[in-house]
C-alpha cells in the first residue's frame, strides 16, 4: 500500500486493485494507529475513524488535489507507481 502523502502526522495511502472493496475511487487516511476511507469523490468518510481535526484536514486536502486522486486512483486500479501528492500545508 503506497503512501502517497503525509502531513501533519496523517499518512495518504491508497492500495492497488482496492476497486472491488469499496467499488469507487478512494484513499485511506492513517493517523496514530487509526484510519479511516475517504471517497476522493466527496471527500465523505466510507468507514473507520480518525479524530475530528485530522477527519477535516483530510477533508480539505482531498478538495485541493481531487484531479491529483482521480489520477493515481486510474494507476492504483491498473496496479501501476503512484505518484507523489503534495501535502497540506
Amino acid at each position: 500500500m503506497p503512501t502517497i502523502s503525509m502531513f501533519y502526522g496523517i499518512l495518504i495511502c491508497m492500495y492497488f486493485y482496492d476497486d472491488e472493496r469499496h467499488s469507487l475511487p478512494h484513499i485511506h487516511a492513517k493517523y496514530q494507529g487509526q484510519e479511516a476511507s475517504f471517497s476522493i469523490l466527496d471527500g465523505s468518510c466510507l468507514n473507520g475513524d480518525i479524530p475530528q481535526t485530522k477527519f477535516r484536514l483530510v477533508q480539505a486536502w482531498i478538495e485541493i488535489h481531487r484531479e491529483s486522486l482521480l489520477a493515481d486512483w486510474e494507476l492504483a486500479v491498473s496496479g501501476q507507481s503512484l505518484m507523489q501528492i503534495d501535502p497540506l500545508r
